[in-house]
């Protein structure tokens, strides 16, 4: 019974091992997050069109597997929502000025390319 016992909690630790090795990020993965979070700062202000921002996420997101992908994508969006903490969900106006403000810092100096449409 012991035994029984013991192998449940190796595979358990290695369980939570190898989760919270995925969601372990190095100084390459915060800079995609940060980029991908400009992508869609764009996209939310009308920048980009569909192909824009799949050309945009694609760009930020190919070098990474499935997984870490979705490390990246999430923490993208904890960074989005961090810009729009303290704000109404129904200002639109405040939304626009924040996200505008981030768009235009030093946070996305990388140019991500985007098309107009009217």
């Amino acid at each position: 019974m012991q035994r029984y016992f013991t192998l449940c909690a190796a595979l358990l630790l290695a369980g939570l091992t190898a989760r919270s090795h995925a969601l372990a990020m190095g100084p390459d993965e915060f800079a995609s997050a940060r980029q991908l979070t400009c992508v869609l700062a764009q996209s939310a202000l009308g920048y980009l069109n569909e192909e824009g921002y799949a050309d945009g996420v694609d760009e930020v997101l190919r070098e990474y597997d499935d997984a870490d992908s979705d490390v990246v994508f999430a923490k993208a969006l904890g960074y989005y929502d961090g810009l729009m903490f303290g704000i109404a969900a129904d200002d639109q106006r405040q939304i626009g000025s924040r996200l505008q403000s981030f768009v235009e810092s030093q946070a996305c100096t990388q140019v991500v390319k985007f098309t107009f449409e009217l």
